[in-house]
Order: structure tokens, then C-alpha cells, then sequence
């Protein structure tokens, strides 16, 4: 399903009268940047002090409260020369955003780069801001309630993967395997959630993660990272429910345009070094590292079943398709899961690769809710 909405704009008033409250100098040019939300107008402005971004936000309280919450993790960061777009203050208060007429609007630097070319060294540097991304922040404490949500046993997630049936019931009737899919998905979404708690997921300390570490919120430059963006997931959980995502982000592989045409396996190369660049920075412990193949499950499960529960797709994928792809790469962790938990260890090349470290989830078994309660999130 393509989304046809229009893109908003800023009217030439407005942008006019908000342009000057900052301290810009002569302003050389203006042009709109049409990237991520729909909702959220951008412009690139060329200036006497430089190239900014300014941005449009959504309105209201809590929005005020959110935005205020990010700007004080960019700050935190920016303080300790974390590679970030700097915030740019009014002129004057200084405030790192600028509230007219019940709307929020915030500059920042615009900063040039190019985007993740799969190289390990790359890889290895998204781990490496990941890990100090986490350092910096690990005792980091707001004035405002963050969200502690996620996607590792989340009742919503639960919930959309059963509703991914009724998304999908013409393919179904077309397709019957396509509900033991669907069947074997929720079964594992559950068996990965009592295995992290498992481990003691619950004891773990919690700080303030990015909540959404993938390489598109990431410029690169000779495979350095020189701006990590988009703070607007950012929330309190333990740090390896990000660290696993990351992971994931980094090491998956796609393919042509049916996804059940890709491989199930993931990169291991790129895995080992995204955790290797963290654990430099930020040393990973041995029960962060037995959870991240299941949180990874757990991410990839929760990704798909959202939008494919609304919509019966995935962005332009038939829904169907990328559930099976997702069945595949599932059931690839799960008969990896000794290597990848171990891939830091030296002793990782003395174990049997394809030994399962768990008990093979039946798409046919009942599942798992009375042993491992969904978080209500």
C-alpha cells in the first residue's frame, strides 16, 4: 500500500516569521527537504552562519514535553562530542526549540554524508556509536517520564500477530500454509520472550537507549560515522534490547522483490563486527549476548506483524510473502543460536555451529502466554 498523502509545506509567512527568531545572518536560500514524515515539513537553509535543517513539529502538550525530552539527550551528547547534528538555539532565550501559535519547530546543523554501504568497516563504526552512544548516556536522568515500551514482549505485538489472520484471510484460503506461518510466528514470539526473561532480562539496569538503531539514521563519511539522527524513539529499557536491535539492522539480508525469495541466513561477518565495534567502547556481558538472538526474532517478528496487521503489507511487499521470509529467518536463529551467542567468545569456534541451544518451536504447539506474560505495552 503506497502512501498518497501530500507532503505539508511551510507557508512563506510563517517560515518567514520563524526564520526570525534565530540568528542567522543573510539568508542565501531556501529548499524544502522532502524526507521522513509527511507531517513534518524541513527545509534546508543556506545561510551567512552556515546550512541548517529546520523542522516542523506535530502540536500540541505532550508533543512539547517530547521534544523537550530529546533536545536534553542531544545536548547531554553534544556536550561530550558525540557525532550528532548540533541543535541551534533562538535568539533570545537560546531555547533549542521555538513554539509559535501551538506549533514546535527546531533547527539543527545540516550535516553531509553518505549513507551505509554495507562495508565491515562501516559496520563495525555503527556498533562503536552505539556503544558510546550508551556509555555517555548511562546515567543520564531527565526531567521528563520517558517511554519504556519496546518490542520484546509487548502486548501489541502479541496482539498484531494474531491479527495478521484477518489481515490476510484471502491469502489464507489461497494459501493455507500461510496460517501455520502465522501459527509458528506467535509461538516463537513467545518462546524468544521467556527465554530473554529467562536470563534475567528483568534485573538488568535500564538507561536511556535510541530505540530505533538502524543505518538510514546514520551518515557516514571513509566509513566513519560523522551524525547519528532521529531521537524520537528515544526511551528507558535495558541497553541490550537496542544493542540487539542494532544488530539485526546491520547484519540482515534482503533480496529481489518477492521476500520469500531471500535468504534466510544473516550476515555473520557484519554481525560479529557491529557487536566487535560496541564492545570495544562498551564491553558486552555474556547473558546480553545469549539474548540477543531471541531478541532479534522478536524485533523482526514485531516489525512485520504492525503494519501487516493494519494493511495486510509491508510497505510494498504482500504481507504473506514477508511473513514466510520472516518464518525462514527465524528458524535460521534458531538453529544458529550457539554461533551468534558465542561469535565474541574465542571459544566460539570449538562449538557446533548448527547445535540448537533451545528447543525447536512447534508451529503446531499452543502458546507459550501462560508461562511468560506479555508487558502491557
Amino acid at each position: 500500500m503506497t502512501d498518497t498523502r501530500e507532503r505539508e509545506t511551510f507557508g512563506a509567512e510563517e517560515l518567514a516569521c520563524c526564520l526570525s527568531h534565530y540568528d542567522l545572518g543573510v539568508v542565501f536560500g531556501i529548499k524544502e527537504f522532502a524526507r521522513g514524515s509527511r507531517r513534518a515539513p524541513k527545509v534546508i537553509v543556506e545561510c551567512q552562519k552556515g546550512h541548517f535543517l529546520f523542522k516542523r513539529r506535530n502540536k500540541g502538550v505532550e508533543e512539547v514535553k517530547k521534544v523537550a525530552f530529546t533536545h536534553q539527550i542531544q545536548l547531554r551528547l553534544a556536550e561530550q562530542n558525540f557525532p550528532l547534528p548540533h541543535l541551534l538555539g533562538t535568539r533570545d532565550e537560546n531555547n533549542s526549540m521555538l513554539v509559535l501559535h501551538d506549533r514546535i519547530y527546531e533547527m539543527q546543523e545540516y550535516i553531509v554524508g553518505s549513507i551505509y554501504d554495507g562495508s565491515l568497516p562501516a559496520t563495525e563504526q555503527g556498533g562503536h556509536a552505539l556503544g558510546l552512544y550508551h556509555k555517555l548516556l548511562m546515567d543520564f536522568e531527565s526531567d521528563f517520564e520517558p517511554v519504556t515500551a519496546s518490542y520484546h514482549n509487548a502486548k501489541a505485538i502479541h496482539q498484531a500477530i494474531q491479527k495478521t489472520a484477518s489481515a490476510l484471510q484471502s491469502r489464507i484460503e489461497t494459501h493455507p500454509p500461510l496460517r501455520e506461518t502465522i501459527q509458528f510466528l506467535q509461538n516463537s514470539y513467545y518462546h524468544c520472550a521467556e527465554s530473554v526473561n529467562n536470563l534475567g532480562l528483568r534485573d538488568w539496569p535500564m538507561q536511556i537507549v535510541h530505540g530505533d538503531w538502524h543505518p538510514g539514521n546514520m551518515l557516514f563519511q571513509d566509513h566513519l560515522v560523522v551524525a547519528v539522527i532521529d531521537y524520537d524513539t528515544a526511551r528507558l529499557q535495558q541497553r541490550v534490547i537496542d544493542l540487539a536491535n542494532g544488530a539485526l539492522q546491520f547484519s540482515i539480508v534482503g533480496g529481489g522483490a518477492n521476500p520469500a525469495d531471500w535468504p534466510e541466513h544473516l550476515d555473520l561477518e557484519r554481525f560479529g563486527r557491529f557487536l566487535a565495534g560496541y564492545d570495544a567502547v562498551n564491553v558486552i556481558t555474556t547473558d546480553e549476548l545469549r539474548a540477543i538472538p531471541f531478541l532479534m526474532c522478536e524485533a523482526m517478528i514485531a516489525e512485520a506483524a504492525i503494519p501487516i496487521a493494519q494493511t495486510g503489507m509491508f510497505g510494498r511487499f504482500d504481507g504473506g510473502d514477508f511473513l514466510t521470509m520472516i518464518q525462514k529467518k527465524v528458524r535460521w536463529i534458531f538453529s544458529h543460536v550457539n554461533e551468534l551467542a558465542g561469535i565474541m567468545s574465542d571459544e566460539a569456534g570449538d562449538a557446533d555451529p548448527y547445535a540448537p541451544a533451545v528447543e525447536p518451536v512447534d508451529p503446531a504447539a499452543g502458546n507459550a502466554e501462560e508461562q511468560t506474560g506479555p508487558n502491557n505495552a
